[in-house]
């Protein structure tokens, strides 16, 4: 009985993670472009597209794990992380998975020759760097509280020291 009690929490782990991921990435990059983009075709610099893609991609699922088996939780605000990420990418700035969205934008944006998209990922930079500062950060201070503001005094925002 233990035995089939851990597959189904293993089932409901790996649900919550599909839905936080379809829920927040997969809006932005997917459904949000989708409803942007009318007649998609390679722009003409669709090669650095790609590689921005790519590197997105990769930077959102090294992050994604990264959630589940360091921080237990996941990439969402209704189902956080039970300890602090600080390995990986979060060693050099304190929101890779951000950063990882945007490179997919930009190169949805690069990959289509598309000015929509490339607004698109403008908007989503700004929201997000308010919401960061308004409501992530104080949530996190309260969290974890003093190795939060450890992290803080070490790690930047966006740009790796």
């Amino acid at each position: 009985m233990e035995r089939r009690a851990r597959g189904i929490l293993a089932v409901v782990r790996l649900l919550r993670h599909l839905a936080a991921i379809l829920l927040l990435p997969g809006v932005v990059t997917v459904l949000v472009p989708a409803l942007l983009v009318d007649d998609p075709a390679l722009g003409p610099v669709w090669p650095l597209g790609v590689l921005l893609l790519a590197a997105g991609l990769g930077m959102m699922a090294w992050t994604i794990g990264l959630f589940a088996t360091v921080g237990r939780g996941t990439l969402a605000p209704w189902d956080p992380t039970q300890r602090l990420v600080v390995r990986g990418p979060y060693r050099r700035v304190r929101n890779p998975m951000i950063s990882g969205v945007l490179g997919v934008l930009l190169g949805e944006a690069a990959l289509l020759g598309s000015w929509e998209l490339l607004g698109w990922a403008g908007v989503f930079f700004v929201v997000n760097n308010a919401y960061f500062r308004l409501v992530e950060e104080p949530g996190l201070r309260r969290r974890f509280g003093a190795e939060y503001e450890d992290y803080c005094r070490r790690v930047r925002r966006w740009v790796p020291r």
